[in-house]
């Protein structure tokens, strides 16, 4: 079938629309940040780079890391720019954009979040790291798709069901859960959760400078929420649009998390971003020896 100059949407130069991007642009690995000033952090690690596009918020950079081909991208901030970008980095590895038709054969993405979070529990402290086994989406994209949940997503869902966990009248939950594969990768050196997706920083999370938040009464439940093999463990605002996404178009996600601040305690890292270099040095190893095996 033939998709419509409407719905897939290209620039006069043939790039997708919102990312300025053209089929081979990018590298079946490719990480996401949420800061375009956070992808050169990573790049910086490169020998070499092949395509810098910059536009909007979505600043992208495909090059080489120790031989190894990898793309970055910055997708802003919440599951809205999430939904621009995996889409359109799925039409550039399965839609050929001359005939405007879906390739035969499917390219296989692997997506690695490196982002920042906050912790709602002691035990997870600043300056630790936490890989998202599972998401409970409160941004409502997925509901937009015909998705249907898997059985690890479903068990959670019921969990939530049976415990009475309640997220106000505004919320509809969905859960998505990371790819199996790419888990096992960071067993090590990593604490693992379940991560909520907010639809905001302020009142979305329990936030008050001067405004109340309906939310805020429900984080005592939240965080205290523990059944079935799934507990709560911190709050963010772009995983679960991703690992919804992800499955549904047929690639491989991972959420990985720097925790910066602490709910409980109410502190927040003296040393961020060394936090975040640790992490995006860990990660780049971690990656490269899964491309080469």
């Amino acid at each position: 079938m033939v998709i419509g100059s409407s719905e897939l949407i290209l620039n006069e130069d043939g790039s997708i629309y919102h990312l300025g991007l053209k089929s081979g642009d990018i590298s079946d690995h490719i990480i996401t940040v949420g800061d375009p000033d956070r992808v050169e952090m990573i790049t910086k690690h490169f020998e070499k780079i092949e395509k810098t596009v910059h536009r909007r918020e979505f600043k992208t950079v495909t090059g080489k890391y120790k031989g190894q081909r990898l793309t970055v991208i910055s997708t802003g901030i919440g599951t809205d720019n999430i939904d621009i970008v995996l889409n359109e980095l799925d039409a550039l590895a399965n839609i050929d954009f001359k005939s405007r038709i879906k390739r035969q054969h499917h390219k296989k993405l692997f997506i690695y979040r490196i982002g920042t979070s906050g912790s709602i529990h002691k035990y997870i402290p600043v300056d630790s790291f936490l890989c998202s086994d599972q998401a409970i989406g409160l941004d409502g994209l997925i509901h937009f798709y015909d998705y249907k949940a898997n059985g690890e997503e479903q068990s959670l869902m019921n969990v939530l069901i049976e415990e009475q966990i309640e997220f106000q009248d505004t919320y509809r939950p969905y859960t998505a859960s990371s790819s199996q594969t790419l888990r096992k990768l960071f067993e090590d050196n990593f604490q693992h959760g379940t991560t909520i997706t907010a639809n905001g920083f302020y009142g979305p999370q329990g936030r008050e400078i001067k405004l109340n938040t309906k939310f805020r009464t429900h984080l005592d439940n939240i965080m205290s929420f523990e059944s079935g093999g799934f507990k709560v463990t911190n709050l963010e605002m772009e995983t679960a649009g991703i690992y919804g996404l992800s499955r549904l178009l047929g690639h491989e996600a991972i959420s990985l998390n720097a925790i910066l601040a602490n709910r409980v305690d109410q502190t927040f890292s003296k040393t961020p971003q060394e936090t975040v270099e640790t992490l995006i040095e860990k990660t780049l190893e971690i990656i490269l020896a899964f491309a080469k095996a």
